[in-house]
């Protein structure tokens, strides 16, 4: 198993596609992978699920293909995954703007 924090912080574009194609490349030959990032587009682009972590507890991991930004978002900002699935919390947020 490979544990890795922000694992392209810090690099240039190059490095970074580098770096991605080695954990895919690991992570193909049966490795496991955890990837500890705030790069959503990096986590879109190299996970097979998503979970969040918020105060402490970490969210239910979730199919990366069915992740969205908004999904995210509200696991982010404290939602439940069944609130972040059914958009309800993004509901009652714009009725209070």
């Amino acid at each position: 198993m490979l544990i890795v924090s922000q694992p392209t912080w810090g690099v240039d574009a190059g490095a970074a596609a580098v770096i991605r194609q080695a954990l895919l490349d690991l992570s193909g030959r049966g490795s496991a992978v955890l990837v500890i990032s705030q790069d959503l587009d990096e986590l879109a682009e190299i996970a097979d699920r998503i979970a969040v972590m918020f105060h402490g507890h970490l969210s239910a991991p979730m199919a990366a293909a069915d992740s969205t930004r908004e999904k995210l978002g509200l696991l982010m900002g404290g939602a439940s995954a069944a609130e972040a699935y059914s958009g309800q919390k993004e509901a009652s947020h714009a009725v209070g703007a």
